[in-house]
């Protein structure tokens, strides 16, 4: 029986080899020219280098490899001929399409055709939905047909959902190794207590995607040095597909029934587990797509109003919003996989999971922080300078009564609200007598705000 000894091998030999791989792309990826260059809707202001994902394929190749000379994991090989084969030839198309994207860029539609034809090598390799649950304890056959597309579609919808994500320095390799820690859990408890060995192949998928975007993190965690582009983002949703696809492939849901560990909601909880898991790519996908198409624009098209943006706009720093993030992933991960292996009441699990609900909406939302309110109490205004406060119209007045008093030099001595250093510049060109002084006193009488610097 595998131990977990052979799985954090496996972990550790992926997560060094891309650590070490990473600054090596780098430097390729600036010589060949795939930078990512600053736009509206990025949070960064100098290009930064792409092909991060080469780094991470390298390191699954790497850790695969080191798997198939394991004994008890050799196993998962023999019992699967065709998963090493399949995850290097899906990764390996979808690399080669992302490092044409970032270097080049590919349109919307060819890269959907690579990422179905990767979901069809999946199938091929033997991972796809045969089965889904229903009400009463049964489950539903898919046909062959319907199986291969509904793979087909869950592999297309991760991949972009992970891609979604990807707007944070860390944000996407933080996420999807959250999502792989959670799967692995649940999937090594599989084998270990409830003894089903086809679930040691999930497993090490899990501990493979782990590795990858632990390797990849430190170079990716804000300030980054270098980014996973459409070659990293999308290698790593067709490997977060992959291992929920694969465990149901070869998972009957009768053997979860008997089990007195893993047999909560036994019918659900393999569709349940994976849906929790990634709620939080498929929650920001799900809402760019409204969001898009209500506008009357593609899916697909690109805008600053994700999750992290929100975050982001609502006063949080970088690292801060992708640490939030990061405490969602692991909530609703976590209640999940807690619900699946341990026997905690269900009441206080619910208990502790709104509790956290809770703590991470007044982290994520301040204005729901009610112990940083402050009474604002007026400020008193002296009468001398009262009616430069009364409100435009009043300061307006004020203004120009003044510099009429004054001959023109006064302008800057009453300052209407929303006059800008623009407008001191012009006030002091009145107080020398310059004829342009004519045009902020005109603005302050009518109430218009000078033009901003």
């Amino acid at each position: 029986m595998t131990t977990l000894r052979e799985y954090a091998l496996t972990l550790l030999v992926t997560a060094a080899v891309t650590y070490l791989l990473t600054p090596l792309v780098r430097r390729g990826a600036v010589a060949a020219g795939a930078m990512h260059a600053a736009r509206d809707r990025d949070v960064h202001v100098v290009p930064i280098p792409l092909l991060g994902g080469l780094a991470m394929y390298l390191g699954l190749a790497a850790g695969l490899l080191v798997a198939g000379q394991l004994t008890p994991l050799r196993t998962v090989f023999t019992d699967s001929p065709r998963m090493g084969t399949g995850l290097l030839l899906a990764g390996g198309l979808i690399v080669i399409i992302g490092m044409a994207d970032d270097r080049w860029g590919l349109s919307p539609i060819s890269k959907l055709a690579a990422q179905a034809a990767a979901g069809g090598i999946l199938v091929w390799s033997g991972a796809q939905l045969s089965w889904l649950p229903e009400p009463g304890q049964g489950t539903l056959a898919l046909t062959p047909n319907q199986s291969t597309a509904l793979t087909i579609l869950v592999v297309v919808a991760t991949i972009n959902a992970v891609n979604f994500i990807d707007g944070l320095d860390g944000l996407a390799a933080g996420i999807v190794c959250i999502a792989a820690l959670a799967f692995f859990v649940y999937y090594y408890r599989l084998t270990q207590l409830v003894h089903l060995p086809l679930q040691a192949g999930p497993t090490l998928a899990s501990a493979v995607l782990a590795g990858a975007c632990l390797g990849f993190l430190p170079h990716n965690f804000y300030p980054a040095r270098i980014f996973m582009g459409d070659t990293g983002s999308m290698l790593l949703g067709l490997l977060l597909a992959y291992v929920p696809i694969a465990s149901i492939a070869s998972l009957d849901p009768a053997s979860l029934r008997g089990s007195n560990t893993v047999n909560r909601f036994p019918e659900i909880l393999p569709l349940l587990l994976p849906a929790a898991i990634m709620v939080i790519p498929y929650a920001d996908l799900l809402l760019a797509v409204v969001r898009r198409t209500r506008a009357g624009k593609s899916p697909l098209a690109p805008d600053r109003k994700h999750l992290h943006h929100r975050l982001l706009d609502i006063g949080h720093s970088h690292r801060s919003s992708v640490m939030i993030m990061y405490l969602w992933a692991t909530l609703f991960a976590g209640a999940v996989v807690w619900l699946s292996i341990a026997r905690t009441p269900l009441f206080v699990l619910a208990v502790i999971t709104a509790a956290a609900v809770l703590l991470l909406l007044m982290m994520s939302m301040p204005r729901l922080r009610w112990w940083e309110k402050r009474v604002r109490l007026p400020v008193p205004v002296p009468a001398a300078a009262g009616s430069a406060v009364a409100g435009p119209e009043v300061a307006g007045s004020a203004v120009s009564g003044a510099a009429a008093a004054a001959g023109g030099n006064g302008s800057s001595a009453a300052r209407g609200p929303g006059t800008s250093g623009a407008g001191d510049r012009e006030g002091q060109a009145a107080a020398n007598g310059s004829q342009g002084a004519q045009q902020p006193a005109s603005r302050a009488s009518s109430g218009v705000p000078a033009r901003p610097r």
